[in-house]
């Protein structure tokens, strides 16, 4: 999304924001059929208490969402991910 809001800004030419727009309509278009897990007040407690695991904030976010929802989380960053107690996790691009 981001690449196609900079390709927006950047460009002058109105026929040729034309694509972005059109992709950037596409990918709203494909995020329809998901359901978006919220950031509520309850995953920032939960991100808080994931505090002492040594991972990127926006992976104990992005664990701390999963966690509250119940969701399972598809990733291939097994290393941080498996450090989180409770969460469930696959990397469908394993092949198995």
């Amino acid at each position: 999304m981001r690449g196609w809001m900079a390709a927006i800004a950047k460009e002058r030419q109105l026929a040729r924001m034309v694509g972005p727009y059109r992709d950037l309509g596409e990918l709203f278009e494909f995020f329809r059929g998901f359901t978006i897990a919220s950031f509520s007040a309850e995953v920032a407690e939960r991100c808080e208490e994931l505090r002492a695991i040594r991972i990127k904030m926006t992976d104990r976010k992005i664990a701390a969402i999963a966690l509250v929802h119940d969701a399972l989380l598809l990733t291939a960053n097994h290393r941080d991910f498996e450090q989180v107690p409770g969460l469930r996790f696959e990397n469908w691009l394993d092949g198995d």
